[in-house]
């Protein structure tokens, strides 16, 4: 267990073994704090950086001890899967709406108009005939880093799925028993075609959303992040419609491009753009964008609060994927229950090592915090049981895209510590 020597004033080093199997910036955000040490084992652990499977073999075999902490939700699912997010962003709505809270139900304009196949395949095609001139992109709900999606607007694209849902065409067994073919869930969301265009590029951006307690509910959020661009120019046009560099801003997929270039990548800094959208469209459109995006991840996490099984043992870093329109309007995409970690510039590994800093800072392995705090590092805290209200530079209603002045913020709270641990010391010797 995370064990802390007593020492003159109560000082000491505290010792925390962490367990993780990745080798990227969490593994250097890990390594280089003071006192803590790397483990193999899968149940001696102080502070666990876990994959998904890990969660699957291990999680619920563990008996967690008071100080061990884990980087997952058991049901983290509930809002990282595609196909469940969009039910409980559905199932929130509906329940406002009966309710009577009929303003707040109209908030959830957010997500694309969504259906899940092939389970949903007739209302998708009634919706589908309604708006015919729409382009649709269908993703497999259990798939990452963008393999799988595609872009259609024609029916026959999804006639496999129908198929192999539709009982009446599936084989027959042995006892002459129809038999229901396994067939791959996907969503089809009707395509934003007017995405916001920098340089004439499509881009979403990836934002660090941390959830620290479901029971009450508490999020901080990450002042910095970045948009990720597309390698080719953006156009809807018939004949781009398959070409992936246009449309998908994944990462994984824009590496392979043949224009990509590995010193700069794909990437641009969440401060960097907000300013760049400033100079364009003036501040308070923009902060009103800000502002709607921090919403929008306060209401996903609402979203699944009563479904989400809460353990004081659990936390859980997500990554948004927002993309936001032509008007300034944001729209959630998805959020990831693992983030990727990998860094392919040195600015990347820097704000990725950072933040993951501060997040364990939050964590609190070392209990240096007070619980008082409504900024730890680069994190904000923005929902606290309730809606933090704080000082912000003038008419911003969120501080996400501004100056990330974490660097001093660690600064001011180390102070503080070292201070409370002085008076601690002079107590005990008081007593003595």
């Amino acid at each position: 267990m995370a064990n802390r020597p007593s020492g003159g004033g109560g000082q000491g080093m505290t010792k925390v073994r962490f367990r993780t199997c990745l080798r990227n910036t969490i593994y250097d955000a890990l390594r280089n704090r003071p006192g803590w040490t790397e483990t193999e084992s899968d149940s001696e652990f102080d502070f666990v950086w876990a994959d998904v499977p890990w969660m699957r073999e291990h999680f619920d075999g563990l008996r967690l001890e008071e100080q061990q902490r884990v980087n997952h939700f058991r049901n983290h699912y509930e809002l990282t899967r595609k196909d469940l997010m969009v039910k409980n962003l559905k199932r929130m709505r509906k329940q406002l709406e009966r309710e009577d809270k009929h303003a707040e139900a109209l908030q959830y304009d957010f997500f694309p108009v969504t259906f899940i196949l092939p389970s949903e395949y007739h209302m998708f095609v009634e919706d589908f005939k309604r708006f015919p001139d729409a382009t649709w992109i269908a993703k497999p709900v259990g798939r990452a880093q963008g393999r799988g999606i595609f872009l259609f607007n024609d029916l026959g694209s999804l006639q496999q799925w129908k198929k192999a849902y539709d009982t009446k065409s599936a084989p027959v067994n042995s006892q002459n028993q129809k038999v229901q073919e396994d067939v791959e869930v996907y969503v089809a969301q009707r395509y934003i075609d007017n995405p916001y265009l920098i340089g004439g590029k499509k881009f979403d951006l990836r934002l660090y959303v941390l959830v620290t307690s479901y029971l009450p509910l508490r999020i901080w959020m990450y002042r910095s992040g970045f948009a990720r661009f597309s390698n080719h120019r953006f156009t809807m046009q018939r004949g781009d419609i398959s070409n992936a560099y246009v449309h998908l801003t994944n990462v994984a997929i824009q590496k392979t491009a043949p224009s990509y270039d590995k010193e700069t990548g794909c990437k641009w800094d969440l401060r960097a753009m907000k300013l760049f959208m400033v100079s364009k469209h003036g501040m308070d459109p923009v902060n009103k964008c800000m502002a709607d995006i921090q919403t929008l991840c306060i209401r996903s996490l609402q979203s699944v609060q009563k479904v989400m099984m809460n353990d004081k043992h659990c936390f859980e870093l997500y990554g948004y994927d927002v993309m936001i329109d032509d008007e300034l309007k944001p729209w959630l995409i998805e959020v990831n229950a693992s983030p990727s970690l990998s860094s392919d510039t040195t600015a990347d590994h820097e704000l990725k090592v950072g933040m993951l800093e501060d997040m364990t800072d939050i964590v609190d392995m070392e209990k240096k915090m007070t619980g008082r705090e409504d900024q730890v590092g680069g994190f904000d805290l923005i929902f606290n049981n309730g809606p933090v209200r704080k000082e912000r530079p003038m008419g911003t209603q969120t501080l996400l895209g501004c100056y990330n002045n974490r660097v001093r913020n660690k600064q001011k709270l180390a102070q503080a510590h070292r201070v409370r641990e002085t008076h601690h010391g002079e107590a005990a010797a008081a007593k003595k």
